[in-house]
């Protein structure tokens, strides 16, 4: 009888941990977010519409088709496809298409820009207020809670009201509007890192309240802010395009979605189809911002 005993090898999974899961822990965070977004094809298909959205606006000079302020009594309200105007023509006989394109520049503009200048004022008032604590935070926080008293689209009326009509103005209003949620959010993200082995260390070590919020919170801050104001966006390209609407943002004869929904809105019964392209757009960039800002939340989620 032979006194030699067979060791086999343990099988892969006798220690609980996926060969995948080893395997996307090595290539490092953003590869792995990079992999994710390869992946998503719905968020693939958001982003590349709203750089075509984008790049649209950007070079509407180059692309337009024909002058977006040039009326013409005799081409008033013509139907999609008609003669070298491929989206109709407004109640002025102004070409849509070319309408929609320039109209981009500012409803992007007076949709992206109060979402930066929120996140800016409200990254550091809710760093602040969640590192310092105390009545720093008591402070801070109950200002914030008092515009959360107001519902955000008549809390950016009343201000575009009491400022008067312009594009200015409405940024001001809709960047007052999204103060409060971001610093929100960042004061709850700001609370739980300050707390952290990390960063108690950092302090031990005798690193000053400013070296610490940009070193060692900021990193971690940024992402869940950074999405949170992705989705953000969405919202405020409808605000903005209903500031318009009511005669507070854009003034004509400027191109703009929500100004350009409010003047063709009479005509719906003589061409629905034109009077809704507006609108469409409308809809089109702001589903395409939160489905883009779903899946950087998702690929972005480290729990994943």
């Amino acid at each position: 009888m032979s006194n030699r005993v067979e060791v086999r090898p343990a099988p892969a999974m006798a220690t609980g941990v996926d060969t995948a899961q080893v395997a996307a822990l090595s290539r490092g965070y953003w590869s792995t977010v990079a992999g994710r977004l390869g992946t998503d094809y719905v968020t693939i298909a958001c982003g590349l519409v709203l750089i075509a959205i984008v790049s649209a606006a950007i070079f509407a000079d180059l692309i337009a088709p024909a002058d977006p302020y040039k009326t013409s009594i005799v081409r008033r309200l013509k139907p999609i496809g008609f003669a070298n105007h491929p989206l109709g023509t407004d109640e002025l006989g102004r070409d849509m298409l070319t309408r929609l394109i320039y109209g981009g520049r500012l409803s992007l503009f007076m949709g992206v820009l109060p979402v930066v200048n929120a996140l800016i004022v409200g990254g550091i008032l809710g760093m602040i207020a969640g590192f310092l604590g105390g009545r720093v935070n008591m402070a801070i926080m109950r200002v914030m809670d008092v515009f959360y008293a107001f519902p955000s689209v008549l809390l950016a009326i009343a201000i575009s009201g009491a400022l008067g009509a312009g594009v200015t103005n409405a940024i001001v209003s809709l960047t007052v509007v999204f103060i409060p949620p971001i610093t929100r959010v960042t004061e709850s993200v700001t609370t739980q890192v300050r707390n952290l082995d990390y960063v108690e260390a950092a302090r031990a070590s005798g690193a000053g309240t400013q070296t610490i919020l940009r070193v060692h919170v900021l990193s971690n801050v940024l992402g869940p802010i950074f999405i949170y104001s992705t989705s953000l966006i969405s919202v405020s390209i409808i605000l903005a395009s209903g500031l318009s609407f009511l005669g507070l943002g854009t003034e004509p004869p400027e191109p703009e979605w929500g100004l350009m929904l409010n003047t063709l809105r009479q005509s719906i019964y003589i061409n629905p189809w034109v009077a809704a392209l507006p609108g469409a757009v409308i809809f089109a960039t702001s589903l395409c911002f939160n489905l883009l800002s779903d899946g950087l939340r998702t690929a972005m989620d480290v729990r994943l």
